[in-house]
Parts: C-alpha cells; sequence; structure tokens
C-alpha cells in the first residue's frame, strides 16, 4: 500500500525548510500516514537486515538515519499538536497509534539481524577509521539496542514488548487525565472584589477566560506546578487558599480523570523493566545513560542540599510568619500565603513590586529586544517575521531565522515557531520541540517551536509578563538555540539530543541574559509611555535573586526526590496501591528530611507531568544537575566580556552545534577548560547554613 498523493505527509513538504503544510492537514490523514510510515520503514528496515554485503557504516548505520522519512513526518506533527492543540479526534488517533508506535520501535531495536550488523561494526570500530561523530553515533547505536532488550532471550524480549505498549498507553493516559482535571479545577471568581491585588490586565485575561467557556465572572486558570502565580498578588486569603488546593488536588479526586491508577502501574513496570535490563531500579537504567553516571551520583548532590535548603526555608518561614501576625492572622504560615508574603518583604525591602513592574516586561519587547537581542549579540542571529509561511494557530507567529557572520552575507538557518499563550487544549508547562531536526545527511535545516502557557488577554490589549514568565521565555529559548544552532551529519545526533540531565544545560545557561543588566535596560520599558525601567528597580531586581532561595530550592529538592524514590523502587517490591499514594508521598519527603507544610514540593505525584507523562522520570534531578554546570558557566561568560560575540561563538561553536556528536562534559570542558565546580550554584542559591 502506498499513502494516497492527497495526503499531505506523502511527500516531504514543499514549503520553505520542509515546514509542513498545516493548512492542508486534516485529521483523516494521520492514521494511514502512520500506519503507511510504519509500513515503509519496515520495509527499509528488511532491506537493511537481509543485505548480503559486510557491514559498513553507509549500508547499515547511514541507511538506519535515512529510513522512516514518512513516519518521521507525520510523527513530528502529530506530537507537536497533541501537546499544543489537543482534540477528541486527536485523542482517539494518539489511542490506537502510541502503542503501535512502541511496538514498532521495539521491533527495531531487538531485532537480532540489525543488531548482528551493528554489533559487528561496534567490535571492528578501533579498525574502521571513523571520524568523531562517526564513531558516537555507533556507539549510541550500539548502546541504545542494548537498552533497548536487544541482547536478551526471546522470552524476556516478548515480556518487554508488553511493557512498552502498556507504558506508552499509560503516559498518555495519565497526561489527558491531567490535562482534563486542570481544567475542570480552574477557580471560578464571580466577583471582582475578590480579584483585589491583581493587576488590571490579569483581571481582564481572567475575565476572557471565563467568557470563553461561558461562564460568568473570572477564571483563574492553573499552572502545572504546586505554586500559582496569582497567589503572589491576591489580598483574599480564602481566595488564595481555594487556588492553592485546587492545584495540589490534581489527579487525586477519585473522579474519571484521576492519575494515580496509571502512576503506579506505571512505575510498576518501570520496576519490572529495569530488572529486565539488569538493573536494580529504573533510576539505575535511566541514569546510568545520562552524565550523572549512577544513582549514587544524583543522591549524593541532592541529599547535600537538603539541609542547608531546609535551614534557609525555615529562616524565611519565621520572618514571613511574623508578617502573617502581623497583619491579624492567628496560627502557622500556609503555602497559599508563602508567596503572597515573600513578595510584600520583597518590595519593602528591594522596592521590587513582581505586579507592579508588569507593564514593564510586555511579551513583544521581551522577544525582540531581550532573547532576540542576545542571540544576536552572541551568535550573530536575526529573525524575520514570516506570517505568509502557515502556522498551526492563528496565536503562532513564524520567525525565519539567518546568521549573519561577520564581513559576510547572511545565511538562513531555519525556521522558529512560537506559540506563546495557554488554551484548554494545550498542555500544561512551557517547552521546545522540533518539526524537522537539523541533519547534513538528510539536508534538513532545523524548524523548532517554542511553547508557553501565558494567559491569554483581551484583543488589542498588550501581554505583560511577571518575572518568572521572562525567565521562563529565556530558558525555554535556550533549548530553540540549542536546536537551531546544531550542525551535524546524522539526526540521531541532532541538536538537543544529548542526555537527559544535560539538555537543561544550555537552556538554563540562556537564563543568565534575562538578567544581564545592558540588556535588561533594553527590554525592561514601559508598554504605553516608553519609560525605561529605573536604575533603582533594576537594581532591586538583581539584588532580589538571591532572595526567597530558602523556598525555591527546597520545594524542587522535594520533587526531584519524589522523583527518586518512586523509581528507585525494585521489581520485588510490593507495588503501591493508589490510595495509597499521598501516603507513600509525605513518607518520602519526610525520609528525605522534606516535610514541610508550608512548602509544598513544587509537583506532586498525581500532577507531576515530567515523570508519568513526559521522558523526565528518574530524572527530574537534571535541573539541577546543570545549574552546577551553568552557575559555573556564568562566572565564564562574565570573565570574557559577558555578551559578546566572541564568548558567544566558542560556546556555540564548541557546544551548541555539536548536539549528541561529541561526549557533553567534553564539550563543557572544550569551552570552560577545566571540569564544572560547584560553588558558583551554592553562592547563587544562598546554600550556606544559617546561623
Amino acid at each position: 500500500m502506498s499513502l494516497p498523493v492527497d495526503n499531505p505527509f506523502a511527500v516531504r513538504s514543499a514549503l520553505e525548510y520542509g515546514l509542513p503544510p498545516f493548512e492542508l492537514i486534516r485529521e483523516d490523514h494521520y492514521l494511514p500516514a502512520f500506519e503507511e510510515g510504519m509500513a515503509e520503514q519496515r520495509r527499509e528496515l528488511e532491506a537493511i537486515a537481509t543485505d548480503p554485503a559486510e557491514p559498513t557504516l553507509e549500508n547499515t548505520l547511514e541507511a538506519l538515519e535515512s529510513s522512516g522519512a514518512l513516519l518521521t513526518r507525520v510523527s513530528q506533527v502529530f506530537f507537536n499538536l497533541i501537546a499544543s492543540s489537543m482534540t477528541d479526534g486527536l485523542k482517539a488517533v494518539e489511542a490506537e497509534v502510541v502503542p503501535q508506535l512502541a511496538a514498532h520501535a521495539d521491533a527495531l531495536l531487538m531485532d537480532a539481524r540489525l543488531f548482528s550488523r551493528v554489533s559487528a561494526l561496534f567490535d571492528r570500530r578501533d579498525a574502521l577509521e571513523l571520524d568523531g561523530e562517526q564513531r558516537r553515533l555507533l556507539e549510541r547505536y550500539h548502546l541504545d539496542m542494548i537498552r533497548a532488550g536487544a541482547a536478551l532471550a526471546q522470552p524476556e524480549q516478548v515480556r518487554l514488548r508488553e511493557i512498552n505498549q502498556e507504558l506508552s498507553s499509560l503516559g498518555t493516559t495519565f497526561r489527558n487525565n491531567l490535562q482534563a482535571d486542570t481544567n475542570e479545577l480552574a477557580v471560578q471568581v464571580t466577583s471582582a472584589d475578590e480579584l483585589a491585588g491583581l493587576p488590571d490586565d490579569a483581571i481582564a485575561a481572567a475575565a476572557a477566560a471565563a467568557g470563553a467557556r461561558d461562564l460568568d465572572g473570572y477564571l483563574i486558570t492553573l499552572v502545572l506546578p504546586s505554586r500559582q502565580p496569582a497567589l503572589s498578588a491576591l489580598t483574599d486569603r480564602g481566595l488564595r487558599e481555594r487556588l492553592h488546593r485546587a492545584a495540589v488536588i490534581r489527579g487525586r479526586r477519585g473522579n474519571p480523570h484521576d492519575t494515580r491508577a496509571a502512576l503506579t502501574r506505571i512505575v510498576a513496570l518501570r520496576a519490572e523493566r529495569a530488572a529486565l535490563l539488569g538493573y536494580p531500579n529504573h533510576a539505575a537504567y535511566v541514569v546510568a545513560d545520562q552524565t550523572a553516571g549512577s544513582v549514587e551520583s544524583v543522591m549524593s548532590l541532592l541529599t547535600a542540599l537538603v539541609e542547608p535548603a531546609v535551614e534557609n526555608a525555615k529562616a524565611e518561614q519565621r520572618e514571613l510568619t511574623a508578617r502573617l501576625h502581623a497583619d491579624g492572622h492567628e496560627g502557622e504560615l500556609q503555602p497559599w500565603d508563602w508567596p503572597y508574603y515573600e513578595e510584600l518583604i520583597a518590595q519593602e525591602r528591594f522596592s521590587r513590586d513582581t505586579t507592579a513592574l508588569r507593564p514593564w516586561f510586555e511579551l513583544g519587547r521581551v522577544v525582540q529586544d531581550g532573547i532576540f537581542a542576545a542571540a544576536a549579540g552572541l551568535y550573530g542571529l536575526t529573525f524575520v517575521p514570516r506570517p505568509d509561511l502557515p502556522a498551526y494557530h492563528p496565536d503562532v507567529q513564524v520567525f525565519e531565522v539567518f546568521d549573519n557572520p561577520e564581513g559576510e552575507q547572511p545565511v538562513p538557518v531555519g525556521l522558529f515557531l512560537a506559540d506563546w499563550y495557554a488554551r484548554d487544549s494545550k498542555r500544561g508547562g512551557a517547552w521546545m520541540s522540533s518539526f524537522v531536526d537539523q541533519s547534513a545527511l538528510l539536508t534538513a535545516k532545523p524548524v523548532v517551536v517554542i511553547n508557553l502557557n501565558v494567559p491569554r488577554p483581551p484583543d488589542g490589549t498588550d501581554t505583560l509578563l511577571n518575572l518568572d514568565q521572562v525567565v521562563t521565555v529565556f530558558h525555554e529559548f535556550g533549548h530553540v538555540l540549542h536546536g537551531l544552532l546544531s550542525k551535524v551529519r546524522y539526526p540521531r545526533l541532532s541538536g538537543t539530543n544529548v542526555p537527559r540531565d544535560f539538555v537543561e544545560y544550555p537552556s538554563q545557561v540562556n537564563e543568565i541574559w534575562a538578567w544581564q543588566p545592558e540588556l535588561l535596560a533594553r527590554y525592561a520599558v514601559h508598554h504605553r509611555t516608553g519609560e525605561p525601567l529605573s536604575r533603582l528597580v533594576l537594581d532591586g531586581i538583581l539584588a532580589a535573586q538571591s532572595s526567597g532561595q530558602g523556598f525555591a530550592t527546597t520545594e524542587i529538592l522535594a520533587a526531584m526526590l519524589l522523583d527518586q524514590a518512586w523509581h528507585q523502587r525494585s521489581a520485588d517490591q510490593p507495588p503501591i496501591q493508589v490510595d495509597d499514594v499521598d501516603l507513600f508521598e509525605s513518607e518520602a519527603l519526610a525520609g528525605f528530611g522534606l516535610a514541610l507544610p508550608a512548602v509544598p514540593p513544587r509537583y506532586g505525584s498525581s500532577y507531576f507531568a515530567h515523570i508519568f507523562a513526559s521522558g523526565y522520570s528518574a530524572g527530574y534531578y537534571s535541573y539541577l544537575w546543570s545549574e552546577v554546570l551553568d552557575a559555573d558557566t556564568e562566572e565564564w561568560f562574565l570573565e570574557h566580556g559577558g555578551l559578546s560575540r566572541r564568548s558567544g561563538e566558542i560556546f556555540r561553536r564548541e557546544l551548541l552545534s555539536r548536539g549528541g556528536a561529541v561526549d557533553p562534559m567534553a564539550a563543557y570542558q572544550a569551552v570552560l577548560g577545566r571540569p564544572p565546580r560547584i560553588e558558583p550554584l551554592l553562592e547563587r542559591r544562598g546554600l550556606t547554613p544559617v546561623d
């Protein structure tokens, strides 16, 4: 069977850079494209596996890298859209095709004939005169196949395939249930008086959100973490409590959207799979293929930070409790109080009023004079709007990206799509993905997309960001740069195809430019008057960066160690029952010394999408692991001229452009000239014992 020519996935898109022709794609195109894409790749793999010629790089590895073009085209569009523009029709396709895709991937990675060819090359790797990237590709394929079970006996392979198919369906279930519960738990407010403290544009966005669902009054939608942005501004303590409780009850209400049955089954199956593959638990399986190397290394970092983080959090709590009592409230500081009083103290101490600052951080200005300006200063990139090119949603902006080597003509790099706004059809959080991966082998330039969940203001009004959203824009754009600046031959090694505990490093490095004073002065401009933010306020923002680090570090450590607690369970331990999820969570946190009622983990188990519906299982530690590297790199940049083209070119050449084609830590040392140091992270987060 061949795909009908009127199916847009049948051939590579004729649009510039292979941008998918979104306006031509219908929901009924996906399933036939998936079916033919898998069939086509099976034929290609069969030809590779049965090739009578001796295995070579070209007839085996490069043939594998070139296979599955149709499947790649449809997959990259489909999985981007189910994350950002989900419909009931797409859900139905997802439910049918995801288990098939899991089985298809297993068929490739466990094929004994393919594994034999790859192993033959691997055994002769020292005699093949491979360049660095070719050797890296060979080693990667060999390891991928072993970790996928290619060396297992047939009965174990059969069970492994069953596990992988069930896990693929459970991840979909968790994500869809969480999205539905998050939408359902949005907090409706009938009186504007209850919204006292929120800025006018946030109130207007809440009114627009209510109107979009045909509800009266206002609707405060939920973001993915436990801590909700509006908590820092709302003066109504009762509404703050409602909002917090809505956030932390997600997925554990015993309703049809409950996620606990899915997550407990996911944990049990991952433990069983790890045992089949010879690992004591899922965490050990995951970390063995990361830069950390071992669970012991991960736990050593995380547990060493717990005591100073908690000490600092308790000191902050004492100060905030005093303010709570001064306001006439009795009893303990609650988690819905913490952001509010933390913000009040920051206003007094640093002249920083997060709510009042929002008019100075208009989205378009942050993009043009913030992230784009930093990319120009560091890497010589320019971004040209392309409204003539199709996007998958009216909110999405398309930019063509050019490299501007000094003294030379601009060189096309790829496309950047920006999808900033929240909607009911979009999953929570923020992320970067790609529609086309860069590859010299496939003559493909990158097409990358960024997704945020900024509340959409009423039409005709400006989008104003809070400080956390500004940082998120810079963070996710760091992933974008990693994808755009990739310069490798093989798609398997392209862009962000690096270990999970390294992928966050370039994005966290990009965060440092959000607070670079020269750049901040350019983009922090009042959206109506054009008045720049005063030097006094700028200094206050910078001074406040080290404030509240006790809470910030404790909440993220709690999530990281909770992830480890779930995934260090072995297959021979009794499975956790659905009704015991809350108990397991509380006992795990207490065991790590993190049982602080006023500081909930950044994500509770039932809404921890990173580890149960994404690729961060046993890997959420990556954010702190990467922060060790990025805090050290910040010092390097400052020592080498800060936001300068010279230092940017070094970082680009040695690290961003290399993707997974080199060992990540070798790339790191090629930039800094030495191994990483932890001291800059400790200083940044104020992780010193409190007297």
